[in-house]
């Protein structure tokens, strides 16, 4: 979780786990990002190897190309392979393009720098 804070930070706008409280949302651009599931590895009946899957959700007014592609710039920087789709919100007037990606869990890390 650590390196997707680090990448929205450098981002330099406003970002929220989810969604931002109610009456608290900013003015576009802004990102929600979550981990909505994952797909873990068993062995012996256990989460051996724990994998989440992240979604980055840039939300704009306006198409910004410049912003798309400095999130994408900072994603292959930290060798994050994403798959990428647009949409069109009506309802918010607003484009969201979503990012989806998969990494190991942080306790991974931990436990094979630990062997």
């Amino acid at each position: 979780m650590d390196k997707i804070l680090s990448i929205l930070k450098g981002l330099g706008i406003p970002f929220a786990y989810d969604h931002f409280a109610q009456g608290e949302s900013p003015d576009p651009p802004f990102i929600c990002y979550l981990i909505p599931s994952s797909d873990n590895f068993s062995a012996d009946g256990v989460a051996y190897y724990k994998i989440n899957q992240y979604n980055i959700e840039l939300y704009t007014d306006l198409k910004d190309l410049s912003l798309e592609r400095k999130l994408e710039e900072a994603l292959d920087e930290a060798s994050i392979f994403y798959n990428k789709s647009e949409t069109w919100i009506e309802s918010e007037s607003l484009y969201e393009v979503l990012y989806t990606f998969e990494m190991e869990g942080e306790n991974n890390a931990k436990e094979q720098s630990e062997v």
